[in-house]
């Protein structure tokens, strides 16, 4: 049956359809270009050259295509399980948040969009089953273990978060002469640890996941220790 000239005017202003990737890699383009406040039904449908309808075929509001981009950036954190396997399990913690940091690292503008909602995509579950089996392999209890790993990604989120407003390597120039200008009388132990300031935010991560990492093996110690019952 020959379709009605109505009818093939109707199908001819619909849109085709996007595929979803596209639609993910033009998202995650719009956030790291522009920031995660730029990130809109509306802005996103005029990168794409399309309207909002055509978003909405996938996606039923903007949290729904919030939980797909940060899901699809989980998706790049690298876990090489054989390599995490011969670690003990202190280490591959590390391991495993330091992985999670580095992709958040090429993505600096994406951490705000983590605030926005608890990540429980495919790809994110992956990386948190991961963590609380290596947790639960290194003899935390499972209370333990949940909170350890809530604090790992807390701990990652927070330097991610530094990570779309740190300072370039001007900046640190700058801040360090500052401190070395500093009267001695008056900042005395500024002045002694000049040399060593500001600290790079890579040192302030890797400095502070081994402490964290330190403290959960001392917990984990003595847990194992305890009596059962």
């Amino acid at each position: 049956m020959t379709p009605s000239p109505a009818t093939s005017a109707r199908r001819s202003r619909g849109r085709p359809a996007v595929p979803l990737d596209r639609i993910l890699a033009a998202a995650l383009q719009l956030v790291d270009e522009e920031g995660a406040e730029a990130l809109s039904m509306r802005s996103l449908a005029q990168r794409l050259e399309s309207g909002t309808a055509t978003l909405y075929r996938h996606f039923g509001n903007r949290a729904s295509l919030v939980a797909h981009v940060i899901d699809r950036v989980f998706g790049e954190v690298d876990l090489d399980r054989r390599a995490l396997a011969e670690l003990r399990w202190d280490r591959a913690c590390q391991a495993v948040a330091q992985a999670m940091y580095d992709t958040l690292g090429r993505h600096p503008k994406i951490a705000p969009l983590l605030i926005e909602q608890t990540p429980t995509g495919p790809n994110a579950m992956v990386v948190r089953e991961h963590c609380l089996a290596v947790l639960l392999g290194g003899g935390l209890p499972p209370a333990l273990a949940a909170r350890a790993y809530a604090t790992l990604a807390r701990y990652v989120l927070g330097f991610a978060i530094q990570l779309g407003g740190s300072g370039n390597d001007a900046d640190r120039e700058r801040v360090s002469a500052h401190f070395h200008d500093l009267p001695p009388g008056e900042f005395p132990a500024t002045r002694a640890t000049a040399d060593s300031l500001p600290v790079p935010l890579e040192d302030e991560f890797a400095f502070g996941l081994e402490l964290v990492v330190s403290g959960l093996r001392r917990l984990g110690d003595g847990a194992a220790e305890r009596p059962a019952g």
